[in-house]
């Protein structure tokens, strides 16, 4: 410690006398000035301290290391979504469409909680997962977004995107062209799913045939509930950033989701 502390008294010395100009007599008798150089101060014990070695020093800042709480506080769910949007959606879709049926079985219905029907939520989670989770991901982000300049028009104000005819078009696009992907794929699909599920047979040529039967009774219906919510979903869920069009499509198709597990859901 005596050794680092003259170290230190000597570097402060030295550093002060870098910056003073001292003055000599000449033999003239006037002073003339005499420049120090830092450079050429010599000093051994100086030249054996290492002062990196110090406990505490900042000649290494990479090797200052983060609490767990330090390193967790930062997490934002946009940004998630944002790096792993397909992941996002998956996630909440499976779980969306699950908690959905399990809504509608003991809230709407009210089926006991040791009554409930675990085949059908099984279909709910099943076709959550592969339907709204990855299919709608791949259509309607990946697709969409080859078909129509989604970008510019999501990332506009609400007053930009009213004075934006183009965009509005493509908006209205993007609708019609989902409502037909919700006539044409999604209901067969869904009613498919069930017939997989509670048909009681391994043929998939049973579960098709007995799905698209359903389809057909229930179309008119099915259809009526299907435009009067999703055509102004679509125009607000079609309008958001492209990262959050199927999250805050997912809100809606909760509500959906148990309306269809209530009426449809059923063996």
């Amino acid at each position: 410690m005596l050794r680092l502390y003259f170290t230190l008294l000597l570097s402060i010395h030295t550093t002060s006398n870098a910056f003073i100009t001292p003055k000599v007599q000449s033999h003239h008798g006037h002073y003339q000035p005499q420049h120090l150089e830092l450079s050429k101060v010599k000093t051994d014990v100086a030249d054996e301290v290492d002062l990196c070695t110090i406990e505490g020093s900042y000649c290494d800042p990479a090797t200052i290391e983060l609490t767990p709480e330090q390193q967790t506080q930062g997490f934002s769910y946009g940004q998630f979504a944002r790096e792993y949007p397909f992941v996002n959606n998956l996630a909440i879709a499976s779980v969306k469409t699950t908690a959905a049926d399990l809504l509608a079985q003991v809230v709407i219905a009210q089926t006991p909680v040791t009554d409930i029907d675990w085949q059908r939520s099984l279909l709910f989670c099943a076709f959550g997962a592969i339907y709204l989770g990855w299919f709608q991901y791949l259509y309607q982000v990946q697709v969409f977004k080859r078909l129509f300049d989604v970008d510019k028009f999501t990332s506009q104000t609400w007053g930009e995107k009213v004075r934006d005819g183009p965009g509005l078009r493509a908006l209205g696009a993007q609708t019609a062209l989902d409502i037909g992907v919700l006539t044409w794929v999604y209901l067969p699909t869904f009613y498919i799913f069930k017939a997989a599920v509670f048909g009681g047979s391994a043929d998939p040529t049973s579960w098709a045939g007995m799905g698209l039967e359903n389809y057909h009774a229930n179309f008119a219906k099915d259809e009526f509930d299907l435009l009067r919510v999703w055509v102004p979903a679509d125009l607000v869920c079609f309008s958001v950033p492209l990262y959050l069009r199927l999250p805050v499509r997912h809100v809606v198709s909760f509500v959906w989701t148990a309306y269809l597990s209530f009426a449809r859901g059923g063996h």
